[in-house]
């Protein structure tokens, strides 16, 4: 058991800001699609990095997952505080090749079209919807209220592992068409 006292406080203040981050991110992706800049440089080196940082969280989040089931918290917290940065390196990385870079347009047709798009668009949808409770989830950890964060955990990891293993996916099946 924890001697740590929870801080309700801390908590507060880090939910607005995970709030106000997730909203930010949330803005960014919908522009980045319509707004273009040119800044010189080819971002195409670019996608292979996504895939692999999305690859690589997912392999996080299993170690951690074999860390806590194991009861070596600090090992956990060690492994999310991994996947969070892998995930945010992942999330600047590609704001700024949408932002620079034209879509790259699937080029597949029948049944594996369908694949792709269930995906994908299970995949993007899941990555916007899930990002503040990840965020409210890891808030939660920190803050010592070890129950609460644990109740959440149990539904918000495997989306959030379903999100970093579909990414690299979808990386997979696009890239005869970069």
């Amino acid at each position: 058991m924890s001697t740590v006292q929870p801080d309700i406080q801390l908590e507060k203040k880090m939910n607005l800001l995970a709030y106000v981050v997730s909203v930010v991110v949330l803005l960014l992706v919908g522009l980045m699609r319509r707004v273009k800049f040119d800044l010189g440089i080819d971002f195409h080196f670019l996608p292979p990095l996504h895939a692999s940082l999305n690859a690589l969280t997912a392999v996080i989040l299993l170690v951690a997952l074999y860390f806590i089931k194991n009861k070596q918290i600090e090992n956990h917290r060690k492994a999310i505080y991994a996947a969070m940065v892998c995930s945010a390196l992942f999330l600047v990385s590609y704001v700024l090749y949408y932002f620079t870079t034209p879509e790259t347009k699937f080029g597949g047709e029948g049944a594996i079209r369908t694949v792709y798009f269930i995906l994908l668009i299970t995949h993007v949808v899941l990555a916007a919807a899930i990002l503040p409770f990840i965020l409210l989830t890891f808030n939660r950890a920190y803050t010592a209220q070890f129950e609460r964060h644990k109740k959440m955990a149990r539904w918000v990891f495997p989306l959030w592992l379903y999100v970093a293993i579909t990414g690299p996916v979808c990386y997979l099946m696009l890239k005869p068409y970069y």
